[in-house]
């Protein structure tokens, strides 16, 4: 380590913000387990004419430089939807946070990080919830495990070493987000079976694939639901109608419309589940460059996805069923018409559900009932500004 001082200072023009984009792929090649993202995508992710986070949101990115090395980054952000939840779900009036952490030692890290705690402040935050980059729909959370293997689509990767950085800090934990994964190659448990083949006789339940030539509608319609049946969970920010246009554009390319299904009862929408194939595993294997001749490959691979993961980010079902029997009978119907399907169509053979809640008993009991196995886990941290 040199003596030369650490300095943090505002991103300001291209210059800064492709170096604050670069960074990673630097500090994080030695990984195996890393995978880099697109480019354009992140570029695209920091892009407030693009990315509608930015309308309900004040964003502030910083580089630290020591010399004219660059050997830190993050973000500092306030979500205007997160400080109007309630505080008791976790966001809430005068919460900030900050991600998109990345830094080279400790001593940079504690220099981004008590700068970003700076600008929360100046902006009137009396506390800190973090890392989440940026939304919390994105990439929440600190991961503390699974670092050995790669992580799925939309999922985050980190350095072990950053826990002990980020704690060092005065960082407690807030929640614990997990991921599971389990064979999909084999039949779920007599029990379930007999769960699903009971919901299959009741003429009152459709379990549906997407439309694709409406995606546009049928997203809304899945993120209307999403609202819904997520809005008491702790750490919940409603899904604007600019982010839902947007999710449904950039999700379109990967949606399969066998992979992602509605439940409807009696004919009205009340559940969902979204999967996605890993587009990880391309990504990975072209290194995240498009050019010279990734985005070939990228589109081949699109056309007809096989990969060995397939991922559910997200699930729901309408609050007002969230107690009853037809909410796991629902929920076991979407994961067993969508395993099959990504067996038969896909070759996959592993998936993915997560992240959830480590306090989230409904899914947490779906999981143990599938017998999956725990396989990555992020931590959320809060402190006091």
């Amino acid at each position: 380590m040199t003596d030369t001082q650490i300095v943090i200072s505002p991103v300001s023009g291209k210059v800064d913000l492709n170096a604050f984009i670069d960074l990673p792929y630097r500090l994080n090649r030695s990984d195996p387990a890393w995978v880099p993202p697109i480019r354009s995508e992140v570029a695209e992710l920091l892009n407030p004419q693009k990315n509608p986070f930015f309308k309900h949101a004040d964003v502030q990115l910083f580089l630290a430089r020591r010399g004219d090395q660059v050997v830190g980054r993050i973000s500092a952000h306030i979500d205007h939807l997160a400080i109007a939840q309630p505080a008791e779900q976790g966001m809430g009036p005068g919460t900030g946070n900050w991600g998109l952490f990345e830094a080279e030692c400790q001593e940079t890290a504690t220099a981004l990080i008590a700068r970003a705690e700076e600008w929360l402040r100046q902006q009137g935050m009396n506390r800190v919830l973090a890392p989440i980059s940026m939304s919390v729909w994105e990439e929440p959370g600190l991961q503390v495990m699974g670092h050995n293997h790669p992580p799925t689509v939309l999922m985050g990767q980190d350095p072990a070493h950053y826990q002990g950085w980020i704690e060092g800090m005065g960082y407690t934990k807030a929640k614990s987000l997990m991921t599971y994964e389990l064979d999909i190659t084999k039949e779920f448990p007599p029990l379930i079976q007999r769960i699903i083949k009971s919901g299959e006789r009741n003429e009152r339940i459709q379990i549906r694939e997407v439309a694709l030539k409406n995606f546009a509608a049928e997203a809304k319609t899945i993120l209307g639901i999403l609202n819904d049946a997520w809005s008491d969970n702790w750490g919940f920010v409603p899904f604007s109608d600019a982010e839902i246009s947007y999710a449904s554009k950039k999700l379109k390319p990967l949606v399969r419309k066998d992979l992602i299904r509605i439940a409807e009862y009696d004919g009205e929408p009340v559940a969902f589940m979204i999967t996605l194939p890993d587009v990880n595993e391309p990504i990975k294997a072209i290194g995240g460059k498009l050019l010279p001749f990734g985005w070939a490959k990228m589109l081949w691979w699109l056309r007809k996805p096989k990969v060995r993961s397939v991922r559910v980010p997200l699930m729901g079902v309408v609050k007002r069923l969230q107690s009853s029997r037809m909410a796991s009978q629902l929920a076991f119907m979407l994961i067993e018409y969508i395993r099959r399907s990504s067996v038969e169509n896909y070759g996959a053979t592993r998936g993915e559900i997560g992240w959830i809640l480590e306090d989230n008993q409904g899914m947490n009991a779906i999981a143990e009932a599938l017998q999956t196995v725990l396989n990555r886990e992020y931590l959320l941290y809060d402190k006091s500004l």
